[in-house]
C-alpha cells in the first residue's frame, strides 16, 4: 500500500489534537516553524495540511493573524451532474431540499453586454459581440453558498421569451429547460474546476475570509450541434460546501 503523504499525515495530527482539545475552538495553533519542529516535516508540508483543514472547515485561516480552529459548521453539499435539470426545476433547489435547508438565489441580469476576450473565446463568437449577463448569488436559508456569472449569446434568444434567463414565463429554469424552449437540444456540458483564493469582493459576498479557498468552475453548456449557448463562473467557497459529480455510466 502506498505511504500517506506527509501534508496528509500532519493533517490528522492536527485533526488528532483539535479532538482530544490540545486546541479548542477559536484557539489559535503554534506556527508553522514551531509545528514542523514538533513534527519531524518542513513548514511547505505543515501549510499544506493546514490548508487542506480549511478547505474542509476544522481550521480557519486570518489573513495577518494566524490559523485557528474554526467553529463546527455542516458543509452544504453540492451535486455536479448531468441530469440534474428537470423540466420546470431548479437543481440547486432540489439539493437544498434533499439537505432540509431552503434553497433560493438572488439575481442581476444586463442585456447587450459585448463579450471579453475569454468569454468570447469560450462562447465561440468575435470579441465584443452583445451577450446577456446574469450574476446570481445562491442562498441556503438566507445564507450565501455560491456565486455564479453567466453570459449568453444575445443573438441566440432575442426576441424570445427566454431572453431575459430571470424574466418572464420560463423565469428561473435553468439553461437546458429555457434553451428547450425555442427549439435548442442541450446536448452536454463541460466543466473546469479549479482551486484558488477568494477575491476580496467574492469573500465579502459570501462571508467568509478574504483569499480563503474556493473552487472556481468554467462550465459551458453546448447544443446537440456544438453551439455553445452559455457559458458561467461558478464560485464555491470549500469551507462551506462540498462538491460532489455525479457520473452516468452506460452499459
Amino acid at each position: 500500500m502506498p505511504e500517506q503523504p506527509p501534508y496528509l499525515r500532519i493533517a490528522d495530527v492536527l485533526r488528532q489534537r483539535i479532538a482530544e482539545h490540545d486546541w479548542n475552538i477559536g484557539d489559535r495553533l503554534p506556527s508553522r516553524t514551531q509545528i514542523a519542529e514538533e513534527c519531524g516535516v518542513g513548514e511547505n508540508v505543515v501549510r499544506r495540511a493546514q490548508e487542506l483543514l480549511i478547505s474542509q472547515g476544522v481550521l480557519e485561516g486570518r489573513a495577518g493573524s494566524g490559523t485557528y480552529v474554526a467553529e463546527p459548521r455542516q458543509r452544504v453539499r453540492v451535486v455536479r451532474s448531468s441530469a440534474r435539470e428537470q423540466p420546470g426545476g431548479s437543481p440547486f433547489r432540489a439539493d437544498m431540499q434533499a439537505l432540509g435547508r431552503q434553497g433560493n438565489w438572488e439575481s442581476r441580469t444586463e442585456a447587450k453586454v459585448p463579450a471579453p476576450v475569454e468569454i468570447a473565446a469560450r462562447l465561440g463568437i468575435p470579441v465584443g459581440e452583445l451577450c446577456v449577463r446574469t450574476v446570481y448569488e445562491f442562498l441556503a436559508d438566507g445564507r450565501p453558498v455560491q456565486l455564479s456569472t453567466s453570459w449568453e449569446p444575445y443573438e441566440l434568444t432575442a426576441g424570445t421569451l427566454v431572453v431575459l434567463p430571470e424574466g418572464g414565463p420560463h423565469a428561473g429554469v435553468g439553461v437546458v429547460n429555457r434553451m428547450a424552449v425555442i427549439g435548442i437540444t442541450v446536448g452536454h456540458a463541460v466543466e473546469q474546476p479549479e482551486p484558488r483564493q477568494a477575491t476580496a469582493e467574492e469573500a465579502s459576498l459570501l462571508g467568509i475570509q478574504k483569499a480563503a479557498l474556493v473552487t472556481h468552475i468554467r462550465r459551458t453548456y453546448y447544443s446537440d450541434q456544438g453551439q455553445a449557448v452559455e457559458t458561467a463562473d461558478i464560485v464555491i467557497p470549500a469551507a462551506l460546501c462540498e462538491i460532489v459529480y455525479e457520473i452516468p455510466v452506460g452499459r
